[in-house]
């Protein structure tokens, strides 16, 4: 679980509003810059996209993400470095970080 993330869970439980605001007509409009606003997204990327449990390749991961914006691997780079997703050393496999 990244460090921060039961505040950002807290946060974005609380700023369900904030989140979608980032969002028109389903697809994500920017990714923001800001590091606590991106925490926001990338936790409700995780909530919504990656189920707990599940191995996914990289390209279910690329397809999941092409869904809400164009730029799959930035915001798959943003899930991996994060600690949102973890990814197997080779690359092969991924899956959403176990809550502790």
């Amino acid at each position: 679980m990244p460090a921060n993330a039961t505040a950002t869970a807290t946060a974005t439980a609380s700023g369900t509003h904030e989140v979608s605001a980032l969002f028109s007509r389903g697809r994500l409009t920017a990714i923001p810059r800001k590091a606590a606003r991106r925490e926001q997204l990338l936790a409700h990327l995780t909530e919504s996209l990656f189920e707990a449990g599940r191995d996914y390749s990289e390209r279910e991961i690329n397809e999941a993400l092409l869904t809400v914006h164009e730029d799959f691997s930035a915001l798959r780079r943003y899930l991996v470095e994060d600690g949102w997703l973890t990814r197997h050393p080779d690359g092969s496999v991924y899956w959403r970080t176990v809550a502790v």
